[in-house]
């Protein structure tokens, strides 16, 4: 009996425009509420724009945002994995060493950070996944708490910056290079399938009534805490290798549809 679904959001529960059937959603959603399913939105995106973006539609899911690094629900932050300070500070210094034009986000418990020089259709991009953005003229200047470190590189070079940054602190943090433009650091032994294993430990769900959906590199472990792991069709080979399953496009309703559909089988 499936009591938990898990998933990604951009590229497999959103579709390319970044935006999900809302009709859909609500149906499949109040079928879940009703035999006792909890729905989990798992995403690098930071948790209050996950919030925006479900709108009144989000009422009772788990968000697990921020690449997992803080927990929420229904506007309350229930738990957060946070990064030492000197131990970002000194990332951000290797990151900026290996290329300072990369696009920079950091983010900390009261919102994401970048510095005051970045371009403008940069900045829309950040936009895109961080509801909360403040500039700075320096990233020294960051008081709060660091949650996590991700860079944004338009010449796609973050498998490369990965290991740049590897060789100096290597088993002190954890990295992933989402795809060739996105990577993401966070504390060590923070990722989404640590944090799902949390969050199982919470509510008393085992692995085999877990389901989860992915498509890039940070859903690998997504995949190895359900005994129901579905990769998107559009998914990295990785993940698809990883998974227990592959299902249809994120432009497809995969998510939804996989969802309903073992619904109806618990059903019967």
């Amino acid at each position: 009996m499936i009591k938990l679904v898990v998933t990604d959001l951009d590229g497999t529960f959103l579709n390319n425009k970044s935006t999900f059937d809302v009709e859909l959603f609500n149906e499949v959603h109040a079928e879940m509420q009703e035999q006792g399913i909890t729905f989990v939105a798992c995403t690098g995106k930071q948790c209050e724009r996950v919030e925006k973006l479900f709108g009144e539609h989000g009422k009772g899911i788990w968000i697990l945002g921020d690449s997992a690094a803080r927990i929420k629900r229904d506007g309350e932050v229930v738990k957060e994995f946070t990064i030492a300070r000197e131990l970002a500070l000194q990332a951000i210094e290797e990151i900026q060493a290996f290329d300072p034009e990369m696009t920079l986000i950091v983010c900390g418990s009261d919102a994401a950070y970048v510095l005051s020089s970045i371009p403008e259709d940069m900045y829309r991009v950040v936009k895109g996944s961080y509801e909360q953005v403040i500039k700075l003229d320096s990233f020294q200047q960051i008081t709060n708490d660091f949650i996590k470190i991700t860079v944004f590189d338009v010449k796609e070079r973050c498998g490369a910056l990965r290991k740049h940054v590897e060789k100096k602190l290597d088993g002190q943090i954890y990295i992933v290079d989402s795809e060739p433009r996105w990577l993401d650091i966070t504390a060590l032994h923070t990722h989404k399938g640590e944090t799902v294993k949390k969050l199982q430990e919470m509510l008393g769900v085992t692995f085999e009534e877990t389901m989860s959906f992915g498509d890039g590199e940070n859903d690998v472990e997504l995949m190895a805490i359900a005994k129901y792991s579905f990769a998107v069709s559009n998914a990295c080979d990785n993940t698809k290798r990883a998974a227990s399953f592959i299902t249809k496009s994120n432009e497809e309703n995969a998510v939804l549809l996989t969802i309903q559909k073992i619904i109806e089988l618990q059903k019967k």
